[in-house]
């Protein structure tokens, strides 16, 4: 298949190129070749690539940028996914769109399933469900919820701990903000899976178990080598952010096993695999 991938220079973009390309053609996309807030540069990127499926996981993904400029949130994770879709829909491609755990309100008792009744609290909550709402006016559309990720190609939540550990520094994580850990490879291999068996529909991905971050960074240092004395738990309300973080986001991911796929591994063991990736 012709697959073009927004964003290809972010985080998940980066591991999604990275997986389509050892099967497809790959067109990755990047703000340099068409920003998505212009819906005419999108069009014409689209009609040239002729893509069959466009992967869309281009954004703003920062809860706190996004909560101090709501317009510039709403301007590229909403309109910018419209811009997508529509360009899309005048070829006749599929989308698939890459929303996040935030929809929810973080309430919850029990893992979120696809079914339970979204709730955002944040300003990037609500401008990532605005956008699977666009996404899911094409009959040929996948969305898929995935929480914090770590994987090569970007600094992220892990290389920015484990960098502050080897500098003697501390690296403050939160300790009760549970949710699940995804492995920028896994969840682009899976997400690749679904795609070509044509499965349309709602998932939640994640690498397996539960996790607060604290965890994360904890097991990260461990695994790593490094003294895990150095992450320090504290509640997230002291970490002096600006957007509401929440406390529970675990997500059950019970499409992906109605629809006979296999789950990807444990956090743990995805860790231990990305670290070997870092020159630590």
């Amino acid at each position: 298949m012709r697959i073009a991938i927004t964003g290809a220079a972010g985080l998940f973009g980066h591991g999604l190129v990275a997986a389509f390309s050892s099967r497809h053609t790959v067109y990755p996309w990047t703000r340099g070749d068409a920003d998505i807030t212009n819906a005419e540069s999108v069009r014409a990127l689209v009609e040239r690539v002729r893509p069959e499926v466009v992967v869309h996981p281009a954004g703003i993904p920062d809860l706190d940028i996004a909560d101090a400029d709501p317009a510039r949130a709403h301007l590229v994770n909403v309109e910018g996914t419209r811009h997508v879709v529509e360009a899309a829909r005048a070829i006749r491609a599929g989308v698939v769109y890459i929303s996040t755990d935030a929809v929810f309100n973080g309430e919850n008792t029990r893992p979120y399933l696809e079914s339970d009744q979204p709730d955002p609290i944040t300003v990037y909550g609500r401008t990532k469900l605005a956008g699977e709402t666009i996404a899911q006016t094409l009959a040929e559309h996948w969305t898929f919820r995935v929480p914090v990720l770590f994987g090569p190609g970007k600094t992220n939540f892990i290389e920015k701990g484990l960098r502050k550990i080897e500098d003697g520094e501390q690296y403050i994580a939160a300790a009760d903000q549970e949710g699940c850990a995804t492995y920028t490879l896994d969840a682009a291999y899976k997400i690749m899976e679904v795609v070509e068996a044509r499965r349309y529909g709602l998932y939640h991905l994640a690498n397996q178990g539960a996790c607060t971050r604290y965890e994360l960074a904890r097991r990260a240092a461990e695994l790593a080598g490094l003294d895990p004395s150095k992450v320090v738990g504290v509640p997230a309300a002291r970490m002096g952010r600006r957007a509401l973080r929440l406390k529970y986001a675990v997500m059950e991911m019970g499409a992906l096993k109605a629809a006979g796929f296999s789950l990807p591994r444990p956090w743990p063991e995805a860790l231990l695999d990305y670290l070997r990736t870092l020159s630590l």
